[in-house]
């Protein structure tokens, strides 16, 4: 409804200065031949188009701002929605192995949902701002990789290799964990023996580098491209239009994504 109101005003206030301007015009053309051997009639026609051009531009102005900041909140509204459908179902799947540990191993049980309750206070309270320190990103991984080990009873070679140079460093958050979680979902989740997830996370003065590679069983692969991947690019597309870079590889039994995020 406000919308309406909105729309309303801005057709009410354009109808105003459309008409103005018109009859000021008339008011000239009638009175011409009069105000025409009056001194000043000269001026006052000068005056009046500065007045016409103040105006109109005053106006322009007014509904370029206008384009530019409900793009803005369009924007913002999207990112909001994006960031709220990241890995919502590890939290559900955690939930169920969490109920089957409770009489198994309460003491597993009570870590796990120690880290759980970590991860589920960052993901709703640090996932709501615009950016967060890179550093805490990084432990939010961590806690991510922790717990899978937990989870799991087979053997993974995970290896996460951080180089940071600057740790005032902020970036988009929950942006590394999609990349993460396809490692464990597709890769891990499938294979029985000889599983690996290696991480290198490299921070510069001007840029973060992500790469990620893990294994995967053939037999299960189905070429499709997830939400969580179309999520992360249209995130990226939103708050690092031109200063990001995310390649995909895929060979053999291996899968390797990488991106490059700039400095804004």
């Amino acid at each position: 409804m406000k919308l309406n109101i909105s729309d309303r005003k801005k057709k009410i206030i354009t109808r105003f200065y459309k008409i103005a301007i018109v009859i000021i015009g008339l008011v000239i053309v009638i009175f011409n031949d009069t105000f025409g051997r009056l001194e000043g009639f000269v001026e006052f026609i000068d005056f009046y188009f500065i007045l016409v051009f103040i105006t109109i531009s005053h106006w322009l102005f007014k509904q370029i701002k206008s384009i530019i900041r409900l793009k803005n909140e369009k924007a913002k509204t999207e990112l909001l929605h994006l960031k709220s459908q990241v890995n919502p179902h590890f939290f559900f799947n955690m939930l169920n192995n969490l109920y089957g540990l409770v009489d198994k191993d309460s003491k597993k049980a009570q870590e796990l949902i120690l880290k759980l309750s970590d991860m589920m206070r960052y993901s709703i309270y640090e996932g709501d701002k615009d950016t967060v320190l890179l550093s805490e990103e990084i432990t939010y991984l961590q806690n991510y990789i922790e717990l899978h080990k937990m989870r799991y009873h087979k053997v993974i070679d995970v290896q996460f290799n951080i180089d940071v140079k600057n740790n005032d460093y902020e970036i988009m958050p929950l942006l590394f964990i999609i990349l993460l979680e396809n490692a464990f979902k597709h890769g891990v989740e499938n294979l029985r023996a000889h599983a690996y997830v290696h991480i290198n996370l490299e921070a510069q003065s001007n840029d973060v580098n992500f790469e990620i590679e893990n294994n995967f069983d053939v037999s299960q692969d189905n070429h499709e491209v997830g939400i969580g991947l179309n999520n992360l690019r249209r995130r990226l597309e939103l708050v690092y239009p031109k200063s990001h870079t995310l390649t995909i590889d895929k060979t053999d039994n291996i899968y390797n994504a990488k991106l490059t995020i700039k400095k804004l």
